[in-house]
């Protein structure tokens, strides 16, 4: 976030891209009463959101993934250019007065799709995240200022997508031939490691339990134990766990 502190709390600016204007105003009226946040534009269009962004130099943008002149991967093409990391032409360059300009801004998809191929595009696109807009006002102002930190933010069962989509493109060391030792993951088993990846993939414990015909009693079990066999504290530690293992 670039803005200095007010009262302590650093500003956070964003920019609404949506082409429904009714909704731009009910995410206008939820982030208005968040701490630390500031929604300095919006629009409707990929033409008017590309402008709109590259004069306003948001710290986060809230990217409608679907719009009737391209949508968000659109708008992330533009803004970005060939590299989704940021480093093109628009962003880093230096003025006449030898000033560079502001750092490319950080793009949070907020979408009603939650369809696995919505999300793989944007991210590869150059998002930092995806939430649905079934979020509440206060969950989406966490997430603005957690992407506007450097965190990637995704709605449940969401990043699963994404995971499972690079996993895919990277081998593993299984997949290299190389040798997996971990007492860890070797303690577990066939079962717990079945619940580990349904928990890192966002799904809840009644869902496990549906997915693989067993009680919400059990799955609680599995992952208790799961929990104490790798020593982590928490569901979301265990989810970094997992991937760092490909084991999700």
């Amino acid at each position: 976030m670039t803005d200095e502190p007010v009262g302590g709390v650093r500003v956070c600016r964003v920019f609404l891209v949506d082409d429904h204007a009714v909704f731009r105003s009910g995410v206008r009226a939820e982030l208005a009463g968040q701490a630390g946040i500031e929604v300095v534009g919006e629009a409707g269009s990929v033409a008017e959101a590309v402008a709109g962004i590259g004069r306003v130099r948001p710290d986060v943008v809230l990217l409608d993934v679907h719009m009737p002149d391209g949508g968000g991967v659109a708008v992330l093409r533009s803004v970005l250019g060939a590299d989704p990391s940021g480093a093109s032409a628009t962003s880093g360059t230096a003025d006449a007065s030898g000033a560079a300009d502001a750092p490319v801004s950080t793009f949070l998809a907020l979408s009603v799709s939650d369809a696995a191929e919505d999300v793989i595009a944007v991210i590869r696109g150059g998002a930092r995240g995806y939430v649905t807009k079934t979020i509440s006002g206060g969950e989406l102002a966490d997430a603005v200022r957690r992407v506007a930190d450097g965190d990637a933010v995704f709605s449940p069962r969401l990043a699963g997508f994404v995971l499972d989509a690079f996993a895919r493109a990277a081998p593993g060391p299984e997949e290299r031939g190389e040798p997996v030792h971990d007492p860890e993951v070797d303690s577990l088993t066939p079962r717990e490691k079945e619940v580990l990846r349904l928990l890192a993939r966002g799904y809840t414990y009644k869902e496990i339990a549906e997915k693989l015909f067993i009680s919400v009693k059990t799955v609680e079990t599995h992952a208790s134990n799961v929990l104490r066999k790798t020593q982590q504290s928490n569901r979301h530690a265990l989810t970094r766990w997992a991937q760092s293992r490909h084991l999700d």
